[in-house]
């Protein structure tokens, strides 16, 4: 069996396991209606159930447990306690998180519950010994197991924020693990195997072929949402497989004299993390600042605000997938390539992901003055200017307002001339 062989395997089996499920999944909840009622801040319109993350965990433990009958993966299962923890740390949140999704738990409860998913993870799996930055090692125990559990928590917390357009955290999951798959692979053929390494990898290929089986009934528009379990399921095997390496690696052994590269073991987990780490962030001073409980939900996270921009779903998470890219692959080329073309790459993506990302203010612009130039034409007839296209895509729009028949064919011409230069 070659290198990629075994990753090969489980990753296919951890998709079709979770795709199968999914399907089943998706019929139990229909069938007995086990979906939460519409909040004000969800974007579907159709009660959709939640029971994802059941197919997803699934998926991932038998792939587990197929690679545990692998010779390749020998080394990570020498000592199964941590993979054990961190199946069974899985399985306790994935648990708290089904509660959640069908009888919304106290966001205390949910918190308690996620660190101590983390302590088990941390206290039997796997912890941040030293800092990947020149070899710096952590002062104690205590201080070791602390970073891992916070660090555990504000990953899971930060997917979970981030999961609320179809197909978002799955596909933002694809990406990402897959750079960071790239990355370990890299890091033991410059260093050699060991089972840290080699246990990263695993976490990464089986949790890129659960969400690629889940995709497919997530995708716009979705038949099955991922719910808090999914997503808390999906922080919490990407914060262990990023903490596995992150804390073992000492850059000064990688034989590269480049200074950025040296921190490329500390940065890469943030950068393939960055986008729901953002929002995170600026959930909690949003909320903070309002005096309100970090944890209380609202219609105010980053793909709240790009729908309100004027982007479709596909659009919006589409972006959001663009983003990923550009951060977590020019992270890792910093790594892996020539530093001009890293530098070259991320300075392209960004161009390019900032242009299509604001790419509806201009058309808003450009139909406000239509709408303007209408009115003017017609006189002030009723309505006139109050239509606009992108405000109809976002939901702004009162259904109420009128709208004269001449405004809707010029814009619907203008239209036509966007789409079709």
């Amino acid at each position: 069996m070659n290198q990629f062989s075994g990753y090969l395997i489980v990753l296919v089996v951890s998709a079709g396991i979770t795709f199968g499920f999914a399907h089943l999944a998706r019929r139990v909840g229909v069938k007995y209606g086990l979906h939460p009622p519409i909040r004000e801040r969800d974007v579907h319109q159709t009660p959709t159930p939640r029971l994802g993350g059941v197919a997803m965990f699934i998926g991932i433990l038998v792939a587990f447990g197929v690679a545990w009958q692998l010779p390749f993966f020998d080394l990570v299962f020498a000592d199964p306690e941590p993979v054990l923890a961190i199946l069974g740390a899985a399985l306790f949140i994935v648990g708290i998180g089904v509660a959640d999704d069908l009888w919304d738990l106290d966001w205390m409860i949910k918190l308690a519950a996620q660190f101590m998913a983390a302590g088990l993870v941390a206290w039997l799996g796997v912890q941040i010994y030293s800092l990947p930055i020149g070899g710096l090692t952590v002062g104690s125990s205590w201080v070791s197991f602390s970073m891992t559990v916070f660090a555990i928590v504000l990953v899971m917390n930060a997917i979970n924020f981030v999961d609320g357009l179809d197909g978002l955290v799955a596909g933002v999951a694809v990406i990402a693990n897959t750079v960071f798959f790239v990355y370990t692979q890299l890091l033991v053929t410059s260093t050699g195997a060991s089972d840290y390494f080699n246990l990263a990898s695993l976490i990464a290929a089986i949790l890129v072929g659960a969400c690629l089986g889940f995709l497919p009934l997530n995708w716009h528009p979705a038949r099955l949402f991922m719910g808090d379990a999914g997503a808390l399921l999906v922080g919490l095997l990407m914060a262990t497989s990023a903490a596995a390496v992150t804390g073992q690696v000492d850059p000064a052994a990688l034989g590269r004299t480049q200074l950025l590269p040296a921190f490329i073991p500390i940065l890469l987990p943030f950068a393939i993390l960055v986008v729901p780490l953002a929002d995170f962030v600026l959930a909690v001073l949003r909320r903070l600042r309002a005096g309100k409980s970090p944890f209380s939900a609202d219609r105010m996270h980053l793909h709240h605000r790009l729908l309100d921009l004027g982007h479709s779903q596909v659009h919006a998470v589409l972006i959001f997938y663009g983003w990923t890219v550009v951060i977590s692959v020019g992270c890792l080329a910093f790594f892996a390539a020539p530093t001009w073309l890293a530098v070259l790459f991320v300075s392209v993506g960004v161009v390019t992901c900032t242009a299509f990302t604001l790419l509806p203010i201009g058309r808003r612009r450009r139909a406000d003055r239509l709408a303007q130039r209408v009115a003017a034409g017609t006189e002030g007839a009723p309505g006139s200017a109050l239509y606009d296209r992108l405000d109809e895509a976002s939901g702004q729009r009162d259904p109420e307002a009128p709208v004269s028949g001449d405004t809707l064919d010029t814009l619907d011409s203008l239209a036509k001339k966007d789409q079709h230069p």
